[in-house]
């Protein structure tokens, strides 16, 4: 009995650390439901499309105000009742998930393949560049709003349509159905819902393999890289590397946007620095030119956060170029922008890597 106490008073949190953790702790409660909410509200707009509503997402309208998803153009008389019936499974599937139902193996595996299926098709296959676009010009947003967009007529209306809005709206589903979905399949397996622990441990998640694997990705990632930042430079400084004569004179001409494609090759180029950081010792403890941090040990979530971010954002970037396939303008215009889907996955990969290496304690099943 007393050590059974002992055992239950190490397991307590302190009132400041649950009030920290109030709603975001939670989320494996809460991620079903939001994940059927959303399938409820995305499905009604299905159905309201379906019976002939304005504001159908995925239709043809002009170049300038489409967007780079797989399903348009499509008639919304084909594809507005398959989101009203998507929505109304999602609705289902979410509150099972939820309540922890559907336990039995043939109920198990159906919900986990409506559940990612649908966290994959909202968050990587359906999208575009808009949610890398957001990511990378999230600085660059309120000078936009005053300067207009380089390139376009309007402001952050022109580049900010609801063609893209939509898919906007399609990521953060994919991203509740991600979490809903991940819960579920740790609760029904007996793992802890907050780190997965609790089974018999694979030998590449052990810290050591982890920092093998995870240099390898950071090499890819790297790698991947190089080919859209070498086209850029080239473009900036005058040489149609990859592109015709006309299309750089066309760029030229326009004002703002080799600097732009400056400005991304030079993000491109930071951000596999910053990479390094996942299996170097610097990405663990703050180095010293990081005078108010410096010796400091690196949060797990300045790390993981931006990375994570960055690696999911990339692919359906990637994906889309691919879609695009070859362009009269010259392969330098989506071919090294296919590499994305690589770099996302290796970076994806190395971030996962730096997380088994640096997870200490779970705070909820205290294992490890």
């Amino acid at each position: 009995m007393a050590h059974s106490v002992k055992v239950e008073s190490k397991r307590q949190v302190s009132p400041d650390v649950v009030a920290r953790r109030r709603w975001w702790s939670g989320w494996p409660d809460w991620a079903g439901y939001a994940a059927a909410v959303w399938s409820l509200l995305y499905g009604a707009a299905g159905l309201y499309w379906a019976l002939g509503g304005a504001g159908y997402p995925f239709a043809h309208v002009a170049e300038d105000h489409s967007s780079g998803s797989l399903l348009e153009p499509s008639p919304a008389a084909v594809v507005a009742p398959v989101i009203a019936a998507v929505g109304l499974i999602g609705v289902v599937a979410g509150v099972l998930m939820a309540r922890q139902r559907g336990t039995t193996r043939g109920a198990r595996r159906l919900l986990l393949v409506i559940g990612w299926t649908q966290a994959i098709a909202f968050t990587l296959v359906l999208g575009d560049y808009t949610m890398l676009a957001l990511a990378i010009f999230a600085p660059l947003w309120l000078v936009f709003a005053f300067t207009g967009v380089p390139g376009q007529d309007g402001g952050i209306g022109s580049i900010l349509f609801w063609h893209r809005n939509n898919l906007i709206i399609l990521f953060v589903g994919g991203l509740l159905w991600t979490a809903a979905t991940l819960a579920y399949q740790r609760r029904t397996r007996g793992l802890c819902v907050h780190c997965g622990r609790g089974g018999r441990a694979a030998a590449w998640t052990t810290a050591e393999a982890a920092a093998r694997w995870g240099r390898k990705a950071v090499l890819v990632c790297v790698l991947s890289t190089i080919p859209y930042e070498v086209t850029r430079l080239a473009w900036y400084f005058g040489y149609p590397l990859g592109i015709t004569d006309e299309f750089l004179k066309d760029m030229q001409d326009t004002t703002g946007m080799l600097e732009i494609g400056l400005g991304l090759a030079i993000a491109s180029f930071l951000g596999s620095v910053l990479t390094h950081g996942l299996v170097h010792r610097w990405g663990e403890v703050w180095p010293r030119w990081v005078w108010f941090k410096a010796g400091k040990p690196v949060h797990l979530a300045t790390a993981i956060i931006p990375a994570s971010i960055v690696s999911v954002v990339l692919i359906p970037g990637g994906v889309m170029m691919i879609r695009g396939g070859n362009q009269p303008q010259g392969w330098g215009t989506n071919y090294p922008g296919m590499l994305w889907i690589v770099w996302g996955a290796a970076l994806g990969a190395a971030t996962f890597a730096y997380y088994l290496r640096r997870r200490g304690t779970c705070g909820y099943c205290h294992r490890g």
